[in-house]
């Protein structure tokens, strides 16, 4: 499973802090990952320098073999549970995609 991490011009990532946010996201989706070929982040700070409660944004879309891409969005306090919420989230989807599918 390949794993794309983009960034809005409010934030600044290096592989640093972008290995923990794949492991994340690989974690999440491990038992799905036969069937998704890319998952990609799209992170961004909606309020860029002024603080927020809720301003950071992750966009997350999986995309599944002869499937279209599923995409979903979270918002939080912090990078880390903006990806935590759309990883969970997008379980949840490719499970009921999946799901129905198999039906």
């Amino acid at each position: 499973m390949q794993i794309q991490i983009n960034t809005d011009r409010n934030i600044e990532i290096d592989e640093t802090m972008a290995a923990p946010l794949r492991d994340k996201v690989e974690n999440a989706l491990s038992r799905f990952s036969d069937h998704i070929t890319r998952v990609g982040l799209h992170l961004s700070d909606e309020n860029a320098d002024k603080s927020g409660q809720h301003d950071k944004r992750c966009v997350m879309e999986a995309r599944l073999e002869g499937r279209q891409p599923i995409a979903v969005t979270h918002t939080a306090a912090s990078l880390d549970q903006a990806v935590d919420g759309a990883a969970e989230k997008q379980a949840r989807m490719i499970e009921s995609t999946l799901g129905r599918a198999a039906r």
